[in-house]
């Protein structure tokens, strides 16, 4: 008899870990996915662009933007394309300046809550590498806080 009782108790046993093995796992302890939308670009007017075709990275004068943009990536953690970085060579100055084109790839980067909408995330820093020619006095990459 007893040792009917010890194999009731081991299958018991086994049954139970079995039943809690392939119990459904209830949602509060799934691992969580980034919940909400993708975290955005804010430009320069303050609006939220998700994968734009194009960006203005100097705002005050205009003399840098990146156009053409192709995005392979855009998730909760990072942006990935590319593009044309288009740069006024200011010479002799600005506003006499002509326009020339880099390619680069461009990267975003370490998103965080926007303050102007806490509901949304925005990427916080840009990387650009330039692919071939890049414009006098830069390196091959650059990196660039972007405003909040």
């Amino acid at each position: 008899m007893r040792a009917h009782t010890v194999r009731t108790t081991l299958a018991l046993g086994a049954l139970a870990s079995l039943l809690a093995a392939t119990a459904p796992v209830s949602a509060s302890a799934r691992p969580q996915s980034p919940a909400g939308p993708p975290p955005v670009l804010v430009d320069c007017l303050w609006h939220a662009e998700v994968r734009p075709a194009d960006f203005v990275l100097a705002c005050g004068d205009g003399n840098s933007r990146l156009v053409s943009l192709h995005w392979s990536r855009w998730d909760a953690r990072a942006a990935v394309g590319e593009g044309v970085n288009m740069v006024n060579d200011c010479k002799p100055y600005c506003a006499a300046g002509r326009f020339h084109g880099y390619r680069v790839a461009v990267r975003l980067d370490k998103p965080h809550t926007w303050k102007k909408q806490p509901k949304l995330r925005q990427y916080t820093r840009m990387t650009l590498t330039f692919k071939d020619a890049r414009p006098e006095r830069l390196p091959q990459s650059v990196t660039y806080p972007l405003w909040s």
